[in-house]
């Protein structure tokens, strides 16, 4: 144990434990003192026992980010514009939920593992009862943003560490989740985390405010500040009303202003019995351009002048979002993501977060198994959209040279390189102006591109080559890959902040062998095909022992072949089947014991090149993908032909 770590466990020991004073260089501030007494006499934490930061199980963290999954989503462009603010000084960013698990995580993916062993990770669990005095665990305990700078941490381990934490409220008072950023070193002051305090406070504000917006777009707000110029802009205070006018909501800011003018909850209340005017007469609150004379409201108790901005409900009264449910009803899935699925549990919770995702301009990582159904799933995603009438742009990022990705991406002027198209040509991006562009093997994209692309994520414009003027464009992005993203950007071979705006939501697709509704979807498929035909039992059962390493792509073609070759009956028996499947069962098709070192993907590769007898173009034939994309991904895992010693064709 170091010398700082026993000269901490005895200061807090003394303090907290035996009640004496600490000399004033070392005392901590009263809420920081606060919380190591609480952390002794209510948790009953032992100082001198050092642990390490807890981790959940992904099982476990799924859970918890199952049950704050809305909020998510609205939080995490404010996540991205916070950590854009601070990773540059060495910052990452963690959401909570309200017991301070971690469930929404941005931090230098190069600092991975420094970043795990330290508890900045998805998954750590930073609840006071359990870490002690931390950011994260002391905002929820008092309810107030804090800054838990090194010394102030209640465990030894953690006091290299420096947090600020800010928690976030939802429109009913309760909290709902903390915001935080913290770094694993920093200047010994405190006071040098001034700035990341303000930063917290603004962002969770406005993650708290996007989500009372959300709640309420069905009702009155009323938008309130101290001044007429930012009360339209930038409100402090949000105060939601039903159509009789009584509050039903309010954003933190607004709840504490209230209940200190009238001294008790203020939900239920009519707005006429906290304001100095009359509900029917809001409607002259509506007008922008008023003076500021013309906003002035008082408080009714006090008379402390505000000024208000009032926005109506939409002219047709939907449901209240009090009344809507947590899971999104079958019947409210749109057709195209419906018709994916035929009852597969795990397939249906990413059918369902899909649902809710179609018409935000989120953009969406879709990972998987190859021939899982990426591409299937992005394009019901766009089909379920407003965007359907416009174009669905398809690339495969693996496919095209990366000698000719960039103008066939982001388009050309006419002589702006030899070669270049005699009338310039528009890229893929501007095709798909207006709808979706699907980047697929986004994984494979080449490095120097990614900034370029980063851009029109970020600034909604591209850059044709050899322009001077950027162009506008209008398009949702989803993205997939069946490539380990974090892992890339660990080896520096994808970028992080490019990675961050890809996966502003992510669908993982399971592969067919662990899908339950694998007979539905070969029922489906046989129905499908011009030849009508069915299925033999035995047929059945082949196919749900069958481990099916191409998924989707290889079923469909196995169904195609076994219509073809029934007979005047339309019976598929095993018969019909391609002779080198039938009797392969999980264990023959598994890979050899020599490759189970390799990830999944590199198996199920190796197995098709063993198949195929390693000829690369039937592998990429049966993948759908380019031979040179098959060749990338042997050299990439170290996957050589036993004959020659290198891939062969």
């Amino acid at each position: 144990m170091e010398t700082l770590q026993r000269e901490h466990i005895h200061a807090v020991m003394r303090l907290a434990g035996e009640g004496m004073p600490l000399a004033d260089a070392r005392a901590p501030d009263p809420v920081i003192r606060a919380s190591w007494t609480r952390c002794v006499h209510e948790h009953h934490l032992d100082p001198t026992r050092m642990q390490e930061a807890i981790i959940l199980p992904s099982q476990v963290l799924r859970e918890h980010q199952e049950r704050l999954e809305e909020l998510l989503h609205i939080a995490r462009h404010g996540l991205e514009a916070l950590y854009q603010q601070v990773a540059g000084l060495g910052y990452c960013v963690l959401l909570t939920d309200a017991g301070g698990v971690t469930v929404d995580f941005l931090g230098d993916l190069q600092l991975d593992a420094t970043l795990r062993h330290a508890g900045l990770y998805l998954g750590s669990d930073w609840n006071e009862q359990h870490a002690g005095t931390c950011g994260v665990g002391t905002a929820i305990a008092t309810g107030q943003a804090v800054t838990v700078h090194q010394g102030d941490h209640f465990d030894a381990t953690h006091i290299p560490l420096t947090c600020t934490a800010a928690p976030v409220y939802d429109p009913l008072g309760r909290l709902k989740a903390v915001l935080d950023i913290s770094a694993l070193t920093s200047p010994q002051a405190k006071s040098s985390q001034q700035l990341a305090l303000q930063l917290v406070k603004v962002y969770a504000h406005r993650v708290e405010d996007a989500n009372f917006l959300r709640w309420f777009r069905n009702h009155w707000v009323l938008k309130l500040h101290p001044s007429p110029e930012f009360v339209e802009i930038s409100p402090d205070h949000l105060v939601a009303l039903d159509a009789g006018g009584r509050i039903v909501g309010h954003n933190r800011a607004a709840q504490l202003l209230l209940e200190a003018e009238l001294g008790s909850a203020v939900l239920g209340l009519p707005f006429d019995q906290l304001f100095n005017a009359r509900f029917e007469d809001l409607g002259r609150y509506l007008r922008a351009m008023l003076s500021g004379d013309q906003r002035a409201v008082t408080l009714a108790r006090s008379g402390r002048v505000v000024f208000l901005h009032a926005v109506p409900p939409p002219a047709r009264w939907s449901t209240p979002p009090a009344a809507t449910a947590t899971s999104l009803p079958d019947a409210c899935v749109p057709a195209p993501l419906a018709q994916l699925s035929g009852g597969d549990p795990a397939l249906d919770r990413q059918i369902q977060r899909a649902a809710r995702l179609v018409d935000t301009t989120m953009s969406v990582l879709i990972t998987g198994e190859t021939g899982s159904g990426k591409e299937y799933f992005a394009k019901a995603m766009h089909q379920a959209s407003q965007r359907r009438g416009k174009p669905f742009v398809a690339v495969n990022c693996a496919a095209i040279p990366e000698t000719l990705i960039e103008s066939e991406l982001f388009g050309h002027l006419a002589g702006s390189f030899s070669g270049a198209a005699p009338k310039g040509k528009s890229g893929l991006i501007q095709e798909a102006d207006g709808g979706t562009l699907f980047l697929d093997e986004i994984g494979d994209m080449p490095l120097a591109l990614q900034p370029r692309l980063l851009r029109v994520l970020a600034e909604r414009e591209v850059m044709p080559i050899g322009g001077t003027r950027a162009r506008k464009v209008d398009v949702r992005v989803i993205a997939a890959t069946h490539a380990d993203l974090v892992a890339l950007v660990r080896e520096g071979r994808f970028r992080d902040d490019l990675y961050y705006r890809l996966a502003g939501a992510h669908l993982a697709l399971p592969p067919l062998r662990q899908r339950r509704d694998l007979p539905w979807l070969a029922h489906r498929m046989v129905s499908e095909h011009p030849s009508p035909a069915r299925l033999a039992p035995e047929v059945e059962a082949w196919l749900r022992a069958y481990p099916w390493p191409g998924n989707l792509r290889e079923m469909k073609n196995v169904i195609a072949y076994a219509c073809a070759m029934a007979g005047k009956d339309g019976v598929i028996g095993l018969a019909e089947l391609p002779d080198a499947l039938v009797g392969c069962d999980a264990a023959a098709a598994a890979p050899a014991a020599g490759a189970s070192s390799l990830p999944p993907e590199a198996q199920l590769l190796l197995q098709y090149l063993r198949a195929a007898g390693w000829s690369v173009s039937a592998v990429a034939h049966q993948l759908g993908v380019a031979r040179m994309t098959v060749y990338r991904r042997m050299q990439r895992w170290g996957i050589r032909q036993p004959d020659r010693g290198n891939p062969g064709n």
